[in-house]
């Protein structure tokens, strides 16, 4: 069973994705992390709550050990009475050092407390939640285990070239100024691929991605501007070895997420290289290994 993320859930955050990240839970999108901020505000701390419902229970857990992070993150475990088809599940949302405690009953939108760095963060990742829902007889503490999910909104595929401008930087990552949303705020956008729908996942630094937007589950071969990336089993991707060049430069790889803020652009995963605000790019992708 896939559960819909209704719009009055995603539409209280900037930006989404189900596959861009390395970890289990994301697999076959069974999670969706959630961006309140947008590419040039990723370190924003709000944390209003997907859903509402009563507050079963906070706590601390272990995270990987990272120079950039500390060793600890927080789970908070709520039974949700909504929105929408949300009723009677349990949602455990991670990322945030709660505010809330055990027994606390709160609106969707208000604050859970404070978004925290943690160490399943790579460094380019930007502030969010994790969040994903389950039974409410099924164990919340597991890594793994959430139901699959499906966005319930429109998510318009935005053709691009691999052209761009950097309006944006930092330590490890580069945003471009295309492809451009073509109405801030009134709908999803996302990178297209050749075929239809909207690219999702981390190319091709995660394992695998996915194709959201879709009317049914698909099967065959990806590709952007022609160059093959992976092929799909449903609606998850699983990239070839391939390379993602930058001005015929090796980078480590493309961030790929739905979004609706006009800071919208392709994103850039680039420590390798040194890029400047005003840089004019071009990106494909060929057969091959990263740097």
């Amino acid at each position: 069973m896939a559960v819909t993320l209704p719009d009055a859930l995603l539409a209280r955050y900037q930006r989404f994705s189900l596959f861009n990240s390395p970890y289990r839970a994301h697999d076959g999108g069974c999670a969706v992390d959630l961006y309140p901020g947008t590419l040039r505000d990723g370190r924003t701390t709000a944390a209003p709550s997907p859903v509402s419902g009563v507050v079963r229970e906070t706590r601390t857990v272990r995270a990987p050990p990272k120079p950039y992070a500390p060793e600890h993150d927080h789970l908070i475990v709520i039974d949700c009475d909504g929105p929408g088809e949300l009723e009677g599940l349990t949602a455990r949302i991670l990322h945030a050092e709660p505010s809330v405690s055990d027994g606390d009953r709160v609106a969707a939108g208000e604050s859970l407390g404070t978004l925290v760095r943690a160490g399943f963060f790579a460094p380019w990742v930007d502030n969010h939640l994790h969040v994903g829902f389950r039974e409410p007889d099924q164990n919340p503490y597991r890594a793994s285990g959430s139901l699959p999910l499906e966005p319930g909104v429109e998510i318009e595929p935005l053709a691009w070239d691999g052209a761009g401008r950097v309006v944006a930087t930092g330590e490890t990552y580069a945003v471009l100024d295309a492809p451009t949303h073509p109405d801030p705020g009134s709908r999803f956008v996302g990178v297209g691929a050749d075929r239809g729908g909207v690219l999702d996942g981390g190319l091709p630094h995660y394992d695998g991605g996915g194709l959201l937007g879709l009317d049914e589950p698909s099967s065959g071969a990806v590709s952007l501007n022609g160059d093959r990336l992976g092929v799909i089993d449903g609606w998850t991707i699983g990239w070839d070895d391939v390379v993602v060049l930058v001005n015929d430069e090796p980078i480590t790889g493309l961030s790929l997420f739905c979004a609706r803020d006009a800071d919208f652009g392709a994103k850039l995963i680039c420590p390798e290289l040194e890029l400047e605000v005003g840089d004019r790019v071009a990106v494909s992708v060929r057969p091959g290994s990263g740097p």
